[in-house]
């Protein structure tokens, strides 16, 4: 089956005190999108070890292809150091330089993008420059692109995120990375036309900021949506922008309205927090479940 959405990025595992976890936002992305039932192709690169051959073989037990995914005899497989003594705010220590850093460019990998219909990519795959020119050559060949916003300090600078920001699509970012790009600009994240203004700015076709506990903001058709958050018990809140993400995707191909693109992104991301760990196995149904239980009205 041809994918209609190819994740582009980091691949890696989340070394958490009680072991490691496959992650990385873009596989957590192309995971979550699987599971709610899209056709995916994840592009990443991963080094030649064990590490690396396990993250594969996750892939390959969830269903996902990986043909994309580069082996390289260079650079090790990528390893994230995450924090979780703070369940609502993960501090992580990302090791480099490693695989993902290095992605290559193929021109198969060109004519994946420029079939599917839509391509998610960060920041955080774009700090090295090897990486960075491969998702620049990708951009063009996109038809809809979409920037998960992914500011992890020291691994950005501005132009590069301004440059892909310019090159994008839909973005999504939570509210301290609003805040911090509306600062570049002598912008403020409080005012109520901030999205607004950054779609213009951006030639955006819709901004998603994500408030964690408080739900989320959709900017798209000139008009602001809202969606508040769905009272959940936390286990860790790895993944569930990327699970958030999905649901949004999955909503927004499907030519669903904007409302509910947004809640059912909310209801998806609020799931996995309950679970630990960045891609626990979960079903539409199990959203849905958690939707009827907490059922959250739309603003007017």
């Amino acid at each position: 089956m041809q994918p209609r959405i190819v994740c582009f990025g980091e691949t890696l595992w989340d070394v958490l005190p009680s072991g490691k976890q496959p992650g990385g936002a873009p596989f957590n992305v192309a995971v979550h999108l699987h599971q709610l039932g899209q056709s995916v192709a994840l592009i990443s690169r991963v080094g030649d070890d064990d590490l690396g051959a396990e993250l594969l073989a996750f892939l390959q037990q969830r269903g996902l292809s990986t043909d994309y995914v580069q082996r390289g005899q260079t650079h090790l497989t990528g390893v994230v150091k995450a924090n979780i003594g703070d369940r609502n705010e993960v501090v992580y220590k990302i090791v480099q330089p490693v695989a993902w850093d290095y992605i290559q460019y193929e021109d198969r990998l060109s004519e994946l993008v420029a079939q599917a219909d839509m391509l998610v990519f960060g920041s955080l795959a774009a700090r090295t420059p090897a990486t960075r020119e491969t998702l620049y050559r990708l951009l063009p060949q996109a038809k809809f692109r979409v920037f998960d916003v992914n500011m992890r300090p020291p691994h950005y600078t501005r132009p590069v995120v301004q440059y892909l920001l310019e090159h994008s699509d839909l973005v999504k970012m939570n509210h301290h990375e609003l805040a911090e790009i509306l600062e570049w600009f002598g912008k403020s994240a409080d005012d109520d036309s901030a999205l607004e203004w950054l779609a213009t700015r951006f030639s955006l076709q819709a901004v998603c900021v994500t408030l964690g506990a408080d739900g989320a903001l959709l900017w798209t058709g000139g008009r602001l949506y809202r969606s508040a958050g769905f009272p959940v018990e936390v286990t860790d809140t790895i993944g569930s922008g990327d699970a958030f993400l999905a649901a949004l995707l999955t909503g927004w191909l499907a030519g669903q309205p904007p409302q509910e693109c947004l809640q059912f992104a909310c209801a998806t991301g609020a799931l996995v927090a309950t679970f630990q760990g960045a891609t626990p196995l979960i079903t539409p149904a199990d959203v849905a479940a958690l939707r009827q239980a907490h059922a959250v009205s739309s603003p007017s």
